[in-house]
């Protein structure tokens, strides 16, 4: 326990005096290294685990969670029932196919990625149905397609324009073999806030798939949508035992080296930024060392007057410690009002210094995410109080080993 005098002698050497300028100085860089330093991690944390969530979300959204893939047979009509061992799990199922195309507009030409749906399963992709700014999807139908915002702009497009379609298959004539092509009217513009999807994707119905690629019944895939996506590994491989001659693949598969990196990034910035923390501690070594020699005098006369060693170690640490924890304490505040407000801030500083921060060609969102994490934040403050803790322990200590014969002998 530290006694009401310890205390006492302790906070008032958290206020040097006048002549003690430099010590003073020592303290100011201490508080604001170590409360900076944990203002920063929570910062970054909170950018790299908004920015992870708001991917998983973007990604979720409208990727199905598992893929069935065919090989050389079609996926049979026995497979997919077999599907109802997993209803639980599954909330829904939908056909789709993937191609490369050409697009081609005005004087404009550009590769895109083709999906193809049914209109009843294009109506169930949220974040598409959700995102609509011109036109409808009550309009996709059969020689309509459906392209993203980035798209659009890139190209000059609007709902109700006209585009011509080039795919991958071919079309045998007598003067060789030419690329399929054919005429599609925009039906409806949407944004994901994926800058990524909206530039590259469009949707295109099945019927005009089937035809401008030549698509056969094995080149159709089965898309699986679950309750819980993040089961996805788990229940695929219950579905690749149910669709064995089939190739099956999770959302994390294809997403696998990009998280990982993600994760290893953020443990990096957390070692490296730790070390703003650690430096500022030094410095309360640093004061808390002249603090000693300055108070020789005092802490002599302490000793005379039947202060114990401990009490005066107390004293110390509780001095070094108290700078720590209000620091701490100051960095945790301005670190999660800052990743609170991060994006209102961001558009603060970019309309008064004219800077993009964020871009969304680079960073694939098209705002800046946060999330703060209550774990990371107990976590950093823990790591900050431990690392002062540890930094007052030597000096605390040898203020204690003073002798006050030695010290007063030349007062």
């Amino acid at each position: 326990m530290i006694s009401k005098i310890e205390r006492i002698i302790a906070f008032r050497y958290l206020k040097p005096k006048k002549k003690e300028g430099f010590l003073k100085v020592i303290s100011i860089f201490s508080f604001v290294g170590i409360a900076l330093g944990v203002a920063i991690l929570i910062i970054v944390m909170s950018v790299m685990n908004g920015f992870r969530a708001e991917l998983i979300n973007k990604i979720l959204g409208f990727n199905p969670h598992i893929i069935v893939k065919p090989y050389e047979k079609k996926i049979s009509k026995d497979a997919l029932n077999s599907l109802e061992k997993l209803k639980d799990k599954i909330s829904r199922v939908d056909f789709s196919f993937n191609g490369q195309a050409i697009l081609i507009s005005k004087e404009n030409t550009t590769g895109i990625l083709v999906r193809s749906y049914f209109q009843d399963d294009i109506d169930r992709i949220d974040l598409i149905k959700k995102g609509i700014i011109d036109g409808s999807l009550n309009l996709f139908k059969k020689d309509t397609i459906s392209i993203g915002k980035e798209l659009a702009i890139s190209l000059d497009l609007v709902a109700e324009d006209q585009v011509t379609l080039m795919s991958t298959a071919n079309l045998q004539t007598p003067f060789g073999s030419l690329p399929l092509q054919d005429k599609f009217t925009i039906s409806s513009i949407f944004t994901t806030g994926l800058v990524e999807f909206d530039q590259n994707v469009i949707f295109m119905p099945f019927e005009n798939s089937r035809s401008l690629f030549e698509l056969s019944d094995k080149d159709i895939n089965l898309e699986i949508y679950l309750y819980k996506p993040e089961q996805a590994e788990l229940i695929k491989e219950k579905v690749q035992k149910l669709f064995s001659d089939h190739y099956v693949y999770s959302w994390a598969d294809l997403n696998k080296s990009f998280f990982g990196a993600l994760k290893v990034e953020r443990n990096v910035m957390f070692i490296i930024l730790t070390l703003i923390i650690v430096v500022a501690a030094f410095n309360i070594i640093s004061g808390l060392t002249i603090l000693v020699k300055n108070k020789t005098r005092e802490i002599a006369i302490l000793r005379t007057l039947g202060i114990s060693k401990n009490s005066i170690s107390k004293i110390f640490f509780l001095t070094g410690f108290a700078i720590g924890l209000l620091a701490t304490i100051t960095g945790v505040t301005i670190g999660i009002l800052f990743s609170y407000y991060i994006e209102e801030i961001r558009v603060l500083i970019t309309s008064i210094f004219n800077i993009r921060l964020f871009p969304e060609e680079i960073y694939f969102l098209s705002q800046m995410p946060s999330e703060i994490n209550l774990g990371y934040i107990l976590i950093i403050s823990f790591f900050s109080l431990l690392i002062t803790f540890l930094a007052t322990i030597f000096p605390s200590l040898s203020s204690a080993k003073l002798d006050p014969v030695k010290a007063l002998k030349y007062e």
